[in-house]
């Protein structure tokens, strides 16, 4: 625990040059599945199924999926500890490096700005945005209900993402800042790729991690079973 809050005390303080979108980009999606059936916040070992998936424009170009199992519980700020390693294999699985990788996690809406979504992006050294339906520290109004309508999510006086509604008549998703992306650039992306509430290459890696897990529970590969 102490060795990855050094890890993020350095890269809090890391400036990597910035990254901008644009349109043909690679945009690849990661997602953990833990197994069903566990209460609290887990513990290492645990059986997790992780999926990634790469889009150009609307059109998929590529899948992975593979069991693993967790670093650790969960513990707040250290998800990089459970799922890291994780969502690190699965993402260098696919076919081809993305160029800007979603992820389920925050980057800088974190105590020492270096949230899951960041800390991969600098272990794969590729550009990152963290994608969730709620912020960890960060506050921020919610925008007009508009597709398109963004609002910013401010920690300590710094602009760490935007709120962003990616369909009108649904709750926004937070586009948070990470890995050589800044605020502007987060929402934009999550713009661009969301047919959906949730950007189509995170909701096809959610699909992929809760697919792979429930053949695995109908082979009889549960909770209690996974080897």
């Amino acid at each position: 625990m102490r060795d990855l809050v050094a890890v993020q005390d350095a890269l809090r303080d890391a400036h990597p040059p910035g990254w901008r979108w644009t349109p043909g980009s690679l945009v690849a999606g990661c997602f953990a599945a833990p197994a069903r059936g566990h209460a609290g916040p887990g513990a290492a070992g645990q059986p997790v199924w992780a999926g990634a998936a790469a889009y150009r424009g609307r059109r998929c170009v590529g899948r992975a999926a593979r069991p693993a199992r967790a670093g650790a519980g969960y513990a707040f700020g250290l998800l990089a500890l459970r799922f890291g390693a994780v969502l690190q294999a699965v993402v260098a699985a696919l076919p081809e490096r993305p160029d800007v990788l979603l992820v389920d996690a925050t980057g800088l809406d974190h105590p020492r700005r270096t949230g899951l979504a960041r800390h991969l992006g600098a272990v794969l050294d590729v550009p990152t945005v963290g994608v969730t339906h709620r912020t960890l520290l960060a506050r921020g109004d919610w925008p007009p209900d508009q597709r398109g309508a963004t609002a910013p999510l401010w920690l300590d006086g710094e602009l760490v993402g935007h709120w962003v509604r990616t369909r009108s008549g649904r709750r926004p998703v937070a586009a948070h800042a990470a890995w050589r992306t800044d605020a502007e650039t987060a929402a934009r992306v999550v713009l661009a790729t969301a047919g959906h509430r949730t950007p189509a290459p995170l909701r096809e890696a959610r699909r992929l991690a809760r697919q792979a897990r429930a053949a695995a529970a109908s082979a009889g590969y549960g909770a209690t079973r996974y080897r």
